[in-house]
């Protein structure tokens, strides 16, 4: 089992919109297609940060859940043109971690 942390840096002022969109509309339609979505959280320190994380049981379950989700025509259509405009997508930073043994995430 692993995790992805994804950090976004939304365009400036836009975040409060942005968080309004990634919960009424990303997270449950992602949700829907079978990602398991963590939390999502707003960086405290910098006003256009955001910040949410997933699991995945293996590798095998997250390609097949990428494709799930962003090889649909709703993503490609709708989802990913609008989640372009909120973001600077060149400062997309993600990171794979593994719980340890005693993690309350496991």
């Amino acid at each position: 089992m692993f995790y992805e942390i994804r950090r976004y840096q939304v365009r400036p002022g836009l975040r409060d919109e942005w968080v309004r969109y990634m919960e009424d509309t990303v997270i449950p339609f992602q949700v829907e297609r079978g990602m398991s979505v963590t939390a999502s959280f707003v960086d405290e320190e910098d006003p256009d940060g955001y910040v949410w994380i997933r699991r995945f049981e293996d590798e095998q379950e997250r390609a097949a859940l990428y494709a799930n989700v962003y090889q649909s025509d709703r993503w490609r259509n709708e989802l990913d043109p609008k989640v372009k405009s909120f973001l600077l997508v060149d400062r997309i930073e993600v990171t794979r971690v593994v719980p340890t043994p005693n993690s309350g995430l496991r």
